[in-house]
């Protein structure tokens, strides 16, 4: 179990001291301070007990993620429509150049509806507070203009360009309503707690 330690260590070492060098032969110091950021995350990721127990990692903030990282990866399925005679061209195999703009749209419309639907679960099961339940069923009319926009225009090149646009309104939007209603729940039950009981 140490050797092991001791060998991801170095090669932890090893590696970094590469990136950098390599980030300091093109003198990009943003790269380097990204480097340093992928290594935090990596070692958070591997699961260090000590700094594991110290982040406030609840079921609330792990369902928040989900649906955030849900309409994120709509951004980025989203921003290869109009790139799929580009990818093709210089071999570089996308999702979409892979199942086409149809089967593409069907994915769209897929992901937006997982995401009102596991919303919805996730207020059953009040993991997330009403609240925000609320507050994101309110950007419903947004995922509904990404599906259809997408689902009308998947083989328009020119059109479709404005897909990654509506997603990250949808982005936006779906994660202001979240924090909004989360900001609001905790309002409320402070104000519940705070407030004299009168007999």
């Amino acid at each position: 179990r140490s050797g092991t330690l001791t060998a991801a260590l170095l090669l932890l070492v090893l590696g970094s001291m590469g990136l950098v060098w390599a980030a300091m032969e093109a003198r990009n110091v943003r790269s380097m301070l990204l480097l340093a950021s992928a290594i935090i995350c990596g070692y958070i990721y591997q699961g260090s007990s000590t700094m594991v127990e110290r982040l406030p990692i609840t079921l609330t903030i792990l369902s928040a993620s989900v649906l955030v990282g849900i309409t994120t990866s709509l951004i980025l399925f989203c921003s290869h429509f109009h790139q799929i005679t580009g990818d093709k061209a210089v071999g570089k195999y996308s999702p979409l150049v892979r199942i086409g703009t149809e089967t593409g749209s069907n994915v769209v419309k897929i992901a937006v509806i997982s995401l009102y639907s596991l919303m919805l679960l996730l207020g059953i099961f009040k993991t997330l507070p009403i609240t925000s339940i609320f507050l994101c069923a309110l950007t419903a009319p947004v995922g509904k203009l990404v599906v259809s926009f997408v689902a009308d225009n998947h083989q328009d090149k020119t059109k479709i360009f404005m897909a990654k646009y509506f997603c990250v309104r949808l982005h936006a939007l779906f994660g202001a309503a979240l924090a909004a209603g989360m900001v609001a729940a905790r309002i409320v039950a402070r104000n519940n707690v705070l407030k004299p009981v009168v007999v």
